[in-house]
């Protein structure tokens, strides 16, 4: 079995591994850190939490472990998709630098400029730092790209899919083309695919589990769930999260719930607290300094639960997660995987347990295509009544008869309108008639308003049509003309 005294590497490095209580690499260390170390590009592809930043961190600190970075000029890069997993590759530099005179420093959003300006300014070695605050400094004339010799991209895919490609690119045009690049990604998307074949020279490409493969030793399970009604679905399925987490009882010692939206993490921490559950969130738009106590406190185990977004589904290193809760279908099947990598790290056993709404099928359906595997159904823990429906007229009570009496007649349909219509014009029509057989209509036309145009003119005794002079046989009805 390979040792990591077997792989060439520094010394120094050495023996801060041994104090850290390493002795065998996992096997993309294995297969990544002798090309990195021989000066080789890397194309390193393996599902997360298999140890992908110990891969690129342990042959650069020897390759940087001879020579001195000048002012503003950083001897190596490492870009990272979120700070949290800048923070943590920064971490991993401290612990296996130790006995190695390198300076570091870490850019990221939520921190000063002037006091990252200060450390850039004395010269460093390595140079952590997230796309948008890099180009920052760039853009501001302190930071000088020109003498990286290795360039490591972290969660490659994580970086595509956020939307980074053209910052990674524009990075890539500042640094030497002479320069060693690290691609360190848990999926294999055709994007990288084009981003590797444009500034990668012939890399060697270590592929050590088959793309987006969840671990083993995590238990999965899927509840699925149908709300009684629209409006009430995040409130049930908030209540069929807290089932599970009790239904876990003492072995659900700390665990991550995910959720897509950021609104939905605020909702979802504040519900649990409500009900006395320990939990706290956890996404881009807090605080950084608030970020860091909350993940330091998850650390530590003085936080059960941690409720984030997908910004903690990448890199955070925490060993000993117990259980990983998604209260909701991710949106890319590949960050299912991400996610439920949470648990079940080096070797331990976990459990990832999925509420998947009705609206959410088609893409738990992806998920299980990527992973080639059917997920465990759970019973749903709380029964969800189904909506009633609304009591039909005859099962209202009956009224008393004098309200029936009183009572506003039912709405009749069209042709019922029209006939009752009809009805009540029918008397209209015979009292017209009559009054027209009688010469009444010339009289009413002549009162008041009904007057004609023509009376409202001068025009003497002149009559005008017919007037009161109407021949006798036009009133005359059918029968009668019959008769003559």
């Amino acid at each position: 079995m390979t040792k990591f005294s077997d792989l060439n590497l520094n010394p120094k490095v050495l023996k801060a591994i041994t104090e850290a209580g390493y002795e065998t690499p996992t096997p993309i260390q294995a297969g990544a850190i002798p090309s990195a170390l021989d000066g080789r590009d890397v194309l390193g592809i393996a599902q997360t939490g298999t140890g992908k930043t110990a891969s690129f961190t342990l042959p650069m600190l020897s390759l940087l472990a001879r020579g001195r970075a000048r002012a503003r000029m950083p001897r190596s890069l490492v870009l990272c998709p979120t700070r949290e997993l800048a923070a943590q590759v920064a971490e991993n530099f401290d612990t296996y630098s130790k006995h190695l005179k390198l300076t570091k420093a870490l850019l990221i959003g939520g921190v000063s400029f002037k006091e990252q300006e200060t450390i850039i300014d004395k010269g460093v070695d390595v140079l952590i730092a997230t796309p948008g605050r890099l180009l920052d400094h760039f853009e501001r004339g302190k930071l000088i790209l020109s003498d990286v010799k290795v360039m490591v991209v972290d969660e490659a895919d994580r970086m595509l899919d956020m939307g980074f490609i053209p910052d990674i690119e524009r990075i890539f045009g500042l640094t030497p083309f002479t320069r060693q690049t690290l691609f360190f990604s848990a999926t294999m998307a055709p994007e990288i695919e084009r981003i590797t074949n444009t500034f990668l020279s012939n890399p060697e490409r270590v592929e050590v589990a088959r793309q987006a493969t969840a671990s083993e030793t995590i238990e999965q399970n899927v509840v699925m769930f149908k709300a009684s009604r629209r409006d009430r679905e995040g409130s049930e399925k908030r209540k069929v999260l807290r089932a599970l987490i009790d239904g876990e009882g003492d072995k659900c010692t700390n665990a991550i719930i995910f959720c897509n939206r950021k609104t939905d993490v605020d909702i979802t921490a504040k519900s649990l607290k409500k009900y006395g559950y320990d939990a706290a969130p956890i996404h881009g738009d807090l605080d950084q300094s608030q970020r860091t106590r909350t993940l330091e406190s998850f650390r530590g185990g003085d936080l059960r639960i941690l409720v984030a977004s997908d910004v903690a589904a990448r890199g955070l290193d925490v060993p000993s997660v117990s259980h990983v809760f998604n209260f909701d279908v991710p949106g890319h099947p590949e960050d299912y995987v991400h996610r439920i990598g949470r648990t079940g790290r080096a070797g331990r056993e976990g459990k990832a347990i999925t509420i998947c709404s009705s609206r959410d099928e088609k893409q738990f359906d992806a998920v299980e295509a990527l992973i080639q595997k059917e997920i465990a159904r759970l019973e749903n823990p709380i029964k969800v009544e189904p909506r009633k429906p609304r009591k039909a007229k005859e099962d209202t009570p009956t009224k008393p008869a004098e309200a029936v009496e009183t009572a506003k007649p039912a709405k009749e349909d069209r042709p019922q309108r029209e006939e009752r219509a009809k009805q009540d014009a029918r008397p209209q029509r015979e009292e017209r008639q009559q009054r027209d057989d009688r010469g009444e209509r010339g009289d009413k036309s002549s009162r008041g308003r009904g007057r004609g145009r023509n009376d409202r003119r001068d025009n003497g005794n002149k009559v005008v049509g017919m007037g009161n002079h109407m021949p006798g046989f036009i009133a005359m009805s059918f029968d009668e003309r019959r008769g003559q």
